[in-house]
């Protein structure tokens, strides 16, 4: 059982090195701003077009909006890649 456990946490931090290399892409509904960030959560790259950089309000609204959006997407993918390797990995226990 431990050598199971010991197996599983090696390839939940593989996991997690791999999705350091997978790359989303969330653009706001116009295309002013596009933000790359990798499924670990992390902001890769902010493009902002500029007609954003004339009205400050509005690209902070803009920010706040696509970031949460992208950073909901990289989460879900997260929780779903490593909870996968998880399921994978554990005993079969009734009730869980």
């Amino acid at each position: 059982m431990m050598g199971k456990l010991q197996e599983t946490q090696a390839k939940v931090e593989a996991t997690k090195k791999q999705l350091d290399t997978v790359y989303l892409q969330e653009k706001s509904s116009d295309g002013l701003l596009n933000i790359t960030i990798t499924a670990n959560r992390e902001i890769k790259n902010i493009e902002v077009k500029d007609e954003l950089l004339e009205d400050k309000e509005q690209l902070e609204d803009y920010l706040v909006l696509t970031l949460n959006k992208a950073i909901k997407k990289a989460s879900d993918l997260h929780e779903e890649e490593l909870g996968k390797v998880a399921r994978e990995g554990m005993p079969n226990i009734p009730g869980f």
